[in-house]
């Protein structure tokens, strides 16, 4: 085990056990650096017919959680398998845009709706996919017709190797949330590429990181309409500065005004002003300690007045709506019914305009 994932473990065992009920059968990039990145390809067979690189002109900004400043070139996406259920289909399907750094996504469509609303799924670090390949627990995620889309952020699970175990999620926090922020963006086009999911109705679930990551992707992606974030991390100064999570040992270097500087446009808290007009649900447990009492109580202040708050007090208030079946139930009809209403406001704002 990955010593920092022990560190994790130790530190959020209650959180992070409650929330594990999810994925339970039955119930239900190489390089580190600063601000850009440029490396040679290494998927087989990426070099194109005539012997091109496809990423010969690839750069990443890492300051900002927008793609504008980014090249980021898509390879053709790899089937690699298809499952058939009686409710769902799955997809498990490769995809890159960045050299080294495929990703898998789990595409799960509901058969009993045709171009159905789509949801994302992103779990905290550290996190795996096993749960999408449970049969009960990709049926809670697609129960309310929705299609459902799950993969991990980087330097996570399959997508953490080749460089050195000193380099981890908190470490290069600056390329985990920028590269993870990049990819939702990335997958979004390739999901309306698709042409069965309906891209007028998308939402996305953040967890921990996950829901870092949500927020600063919403912030610039008009496309994510409806967000559920489960204790998202934030306000890096102090979150930083107290976290569980951090290892003493390494939390001064963490703390570095260079350090902070870079994390500094990357942080949830300066983003969420921007969320006014989606649909957003905030989940607490303030009982859980990778998030700082203190940071959570800034982002919680911070939310738009729109959110919807829900605390749970305890793990085992937390693990009740788990394991219930009904924990997923939110957003996905919030999403369905947010093309209709994201008219709605549309029209109301071009009135008062008039």
């Amino acid at each position: 085990m990955h010593r920092h994932t022990a560190n994790f473990a130790r530190a959020g065992i209650g959180f992070f056990l409650c929330w594990a009920v999810l994925a339970m059968p039955g119930l239900a990039q190489q390089f580190s650096g600063q601000g850009t990145r440029q490396t040679p390809a290494t998927r087989p067979g990426s070099m194109g017919p005539s012997g091109v690189d496809p990423f010969a002109a690839f750069q990443e900004d890492w300051s900002s959680p927008s793609l504008a400043g980014s090249t980021l070139n898509a390879l053709p996406p790899v089937v690699g398998e298809r499952d058939n259920y009686p409710d769902f289909t799955r997809e498990i399907v490769e995809v890159q845009w960045r050299p080294g750094d495929p990703i898998y996504l789990y595409v799960m469509l509901p058969k009993q709706v045709k171009h159905p609303p789509g949801i994302l799924y992103l779990y905290t670090y550290p996190s795996e996919t096993d749960r999408f390949r449970d049969q009960e627990f990709c049926k809670l995620l697609i129960k309310n017709g929705t299609a459902a889309i799950g993969f991990v952020s980087a330097l996570t699970s399959q997508r953490y190797h080749d460089r050195p175990m000193k380099e981890w999620f908190i470490s290069e926090l600056e390329e985990s949330l920028a590269t993870s922020v990049h990819d939702v963006q990335m997958i979004l086009n390739y999901l309306a590429s698709r042409g069965d999911i309906d891209m007028d109705r998308i939402g996305m679930f953040g967890d921990g990181s996950g829901g870092a990551i949500t927020i600063l992707t919403a912030a610039v992606d008009a496309r994510i309409k409806v967000l559920d974030l489960l204790e998202p991390w934030g306000d890096w100064p102090d979150w930083l500065a107290k976290s569980v999570l951090v290892p003493d040992e390494e939390r001064a270097a963490y703390l570095t005004p260079e350090f902070l500087q870079r994390v500094e446009p990357l942080d949830p808290l300066k983003w969420l002003s921007r969320l006014s007009s989606r649909t957003v649900r905030l989940q607490l447990a303030p009982y859980e300690t990778l998030t700082p009492s203190s940071a959570r109580a800034r982002l919680e202040k911070a939310m738009p007045a729109n959110v919807e708050m829900v605390r749970y007090e305890t793990s085992k208030a937390l693990l009740r709506a788990a394991s219930s079946g009904q924990f997923f139930d939110w957003i996905q009809v919030q999403v369905r019914a947010s093309a209709g209403r994201t008219t709605a406001v549309l029209k109301h704002q071009a009135t008062r305009r008039e």
